[in-house]
């Protein structure tokens, strides 16, 4: 049996996306090329029409001027030398004349010609029209005049010529013109690229605001915003403000949850209590140490819950912010987890800085903040592990530093960028976590205007660094 071949999916096309300024810039570029082009045929009628006048002139004056040197220069019978030449000089072939008598019939001439359809009266004007000589299109001019050999004939004064040099003039103008009107087109699309690029940097400042908002959804300041965007803006205002509802909404529910599981947990570690005192069965006693574990985890998790929260909440009130000096609350707090690090077998130190180091926030989050990392060494470095709080002054390149480091097992390194997250734990995590610990800490820092960073300590354990700014003013 023939074994059979999948044919390998074929790659989805890619659809380019679509530009703005393309599309300013086709919307004006093709009006702008059907403009020329009908501009162009306007120009070659106008400049066809000057032509055929001007030539009519020329013309109608080679026509007079023949006629004046007949009359007064020609010998009985023959036509003079001048008129001869100037009737005959044609280097390109394209002038025709013709002299007819109405009485005898033609005296002289280069072509047959026909006339025109009513006779020229002696004394008027040249008369101007279209005729033919075989399949050659030809304008002509006729003037009439007595015969200075027979006082009683008429001699009619034919003078043609061929369309080319007219339609030749009118195509050098049209090239002259289409070519300074094609330049002034090219400068016109550049001034309008560049007119469309300075139009878009206007959004530059919203982009730039949009962009350094974290967890703000605040209505945007339209102060500067172009008119045309505006119902952009506002929607965009709107959508922020149905997201401000729905979180406002999250977080009540988490809260309320929260806080209605603190009670039963509550009770009900009470009478694990009680039954462990009365229990004599070890298997009980056990089973009863079990759901007392369970139940502290479940109560720290709602904890947790709470304390996420309040770091989530958008806005604090003024009352809240103080000036706080580092350089007193971190080695408070670590001073209170001592204890807590004895028992649990950690070494637990602390290296400061003896300069004040204040910052503008909120002390309780901070404690909560300072807890939260406490809770995640002393987890992680295990007994006879090493966990150190460092606070680093405020110096040229920044605000003051916390840093946590253990020398515990640590984090991979792709999972470091995820360290924040709620609920995140990495697979290789062992214990009773819940993986909000650094979620509390990663908000409460943003609070502070504070930056996180995750890495690898130089025992091979977990490094947070909180970077604040100089005096934050954004508790």
């Amino acid at each position: 049996m023939t074994p059979s071949v999948s044919a390998a999916p074929l790659p989805t096309p890619t659809r380019s996306r679509p530009s703005l300024r393309r599309r300013l810039l086709a919307f004006l570029l093709i009006p702008m090329l059907v403009l020329l082009l009908l501009d162009a045929m306007l120009t070659y009628a106008v400049a066809l029409s000057y032509s055929n006048h001007v030539h009519d002139r020329d013309l109608a004056g080679d026509a007079q001027s023949i006629a004046a040197l007949l009359q007064h220069d020609a010998l009985p019978g023959e036509i003079s030398a001048q008129a001869r030449f100037l009737l005959d000089y044609d280097p390109a072939g394209r002038n025709y004349f013709d002299i007819r008598s109405r009485q005898h019939g033609l005296v002289s001439g280069n072509g047959h010609l026909q006339g025109p359809t009513v006779h020229a009266h002696i004394g008027q004007a040249p008369i101007l029209f279209d005729t033919r000589l075989g399949h050659t299109p030809l304008r002509a001019a006729t003037v009439a005049i007595p015969d200075p050999r027979h006082a009683q004939d008429v001699l009619d004064i034919t003078v043609a010529e061929t369309l080319h040099d007219r339609h030749m003039i009118a195509r050098e103008i049209l090239l002259l013109s289409v070519s300074l009107q094609l330049l002034l087109m090219l400068l016109l699309l550049g001034l309008v690229w560049f007119g469309v690029d300075v139009g878009l940097r206007g959004l530059e400042p919203l982009t730039r605001r949009l962009a350094r908002r974290e967890r703000t959804l605040a209505p945007i300041d339209d102060s500067d915003v172009p008119r045309e965007l505006l119902p952009l803006t506002r929607t965009i205002d709107t959508l922020f403000g149905r997201l401000r509802g729905l979180m406002a909404l999250q977080e009540r529910f988490i809260a309320d949850a929260a806080h209605q599981l603190r009670t039963p947990l509550t009770g009900l570690s009470l009478h694990v209590e009680r039954a462990q005192a009365h229990a004599h069965d070890p298997a009980l006693r056990d089973a009863l140490h079990h759901i007392e574990r369970l139940n502290a985890r479940a109560a720290r998790t709602a904890r947790q819950l709470l304390a996420l929260t309040r770091a989530q909440t958008p806005h604090e009130d003024e009352q809240d912010r103080a000036i706080i000096d580092l350089g007193t609350l971190v080695p408070e707090t670590v001073g209170d987890r001592v204890h807590e690090a004895i028992a649990a077998g950690v070494d637990l130190g602390y290296e400061g800085t003896t300069e004040a180091t204040p910052i503008l926030g909120n002390a309780g989050a901070l404690r909560e903040l300072l807890d939260n990392l406490l809770d995640n060494a002393l987890r992680y470095a295990g007994r006879d592990g090493q966990v150190t709080v460092s606070l680093r002054a405020a110096d040229a390149d920044g605000g003051p530093r916390i840093i946590v480091e253990d020398d515990g097992p640590g984090v991979a390194d792709e999972f470091l960028s995820r360290l924040g997250e709620r609920f995140f734990r990495t697979p290789t995590s062992h214990g009773d976590g819940t993986g909000l610990g650094l979620a509390i800490v990663q908000r409460i820092a943003e609070r502070h205007a504070a930056s996180v960073v995750y890495a690898r300590a130089p025992s091979g354990g977990l490094l947070v660094d909180i970077r604040f700014p100089a005096m934050s003013i954004t508790a």
